[in-house]
């Protein structure tokens, strides 16, 4: 049987990681949590916490790229990202937080892992 607590705080670090810096940090954070535990519901938030930083990185791109190419006409669409990464993010805590058995899975992303 594997420590719930444990459970909770390692899958909630994974996706909160993203809160704490957007650059290489908020992805290690779940690379290096997922080396290190072998409770197969952290290691599924992990790899979950891991494509979704990609998916924000590469969504973030592809919008700061529209942006440029229309001379900032679409910079709302640049501040409603930035809600709904977060917006994800905090649903993904409140997920881990409440259920412990299941991992959670973000809509609309793409999986590499």
């Amino acid at each position: 049987m594997y420590d719930m607590e444990k459970r909770k705080l390692l899958s909630a670090i994974s996706h909160a990681a993203i809160f704490l810096s957007s650059t290489l940090v908020s992805i290690g954070i779940p690379i290096f949590i997922l080396f290190a535990t072998n409770d197969p519901v952290v290691k599924e938030n992990t790899k979950e916490a891991i494509n979704f930083h990609l998916n924000v990185w590469l969504y973030g791109a592809i919008i700061g790229m529209l942006i440029w190419l229309t001379f900032g006409l679409l910079i709302p669409l640049a501040g409603l990202w930035f809600l709904v990464h977060w917006g994800l993010t905090i649903w993904a805590l409140f997920h881990v937080l409440s259920d412990t058995e299941k991992p959670f899975r973000y809509p609309f992303i793409f999986r590499i892992f």
